[in-house]
């Protein structure tokens, strides 16, 4: 079905995290920037303040990977689900939504909403879009996929090791290493958490 552009040739396009289900952002789109999420996989926005296209993230590093775009039944707006690098907001807020009527008291739900997973992966891409000498995760990036994955080797060893001769305890802080280092090595890859969970999925049927 065509997209029923209104009088501007636009669309609003609501833009939520596909891992926590959270609505990040309100943006418009046109053809071309429909056309460039598609082609280049990251969302692109047109500007109606400075009649632009604009990238999202281009110049704060926080962009926004598309796993998927929806329209809704009458096909005049768009749903993009994304996997955020950052924060959406330009206040630093991973989301715009964050007052309430009538108040305008701050709602903004804490960093683990919707599972410490996301929370976490989001922090990785964040590092690795925005390298800072004192992060350890940045220094993972900067050594190369060679040392995350010997990293991830170390871990797994460790953790084998935990299992069959230490404490629960420290069984479940291997396995959160492990864990770390498995995002790390899955954002140098370009992939993430999610296509875990589609192979999981696709596993089950």
């Amino acid at each position: 079905m065509e997209i029923r552009w209104d009088e501007r040739g636009l669309a609003p396009a609501v833009v939520q995290d596909v891992r926590t289900g959270r609505v990040l952002m309100l943006a418009y789109m046109n053809r071309e920037s429909l056309a460039r999420t598609l082609e280049s996989g990251e969302t692109w926005f047109w500007s109606r303040s400075r009649g632009e296209l604009w990238h999202k993230g281009a110049t704060s590093g926080n962009t926004q990977r598309v796993r998927e775009i929806r329209y809704d039944c009458d096909a005049d707006t768009l749903l993009v689900r994304v996997e955020p690098s950052g924060p959406a907001c330009h206040t630093g807020r991973q989301s715009c939504f964050y007052r309430r009527l009538p108040d305008g008291n701050e709602v903004e739900l804490p960093a683990t909403a919707g599972g410490v997973l996301p929370h976490l992966e989001a922090v990785i891409r964040h590092r690795q879009a925005n390298p800072r000498p004192d992060s350890y995760t940045c220094q993972l990036f900067e050594a190369g996929l060679p040392r995350i994955a010997q990293k991830v080797g170390e871990e797994a060893t460790e953790t084998l090791v935990a299992a069959l001769s230490e404490g629960d305890e420290r069984l479940i802080s291997e396995l959160a290493d492990l864990t770390y280092h498995a995002l790390v090595l899955l954002a140098a890859r370009h992939l993430s958490w999610t296509d875990v969970e589609a192979e999981l999925a696709r596993r089950f049927g």
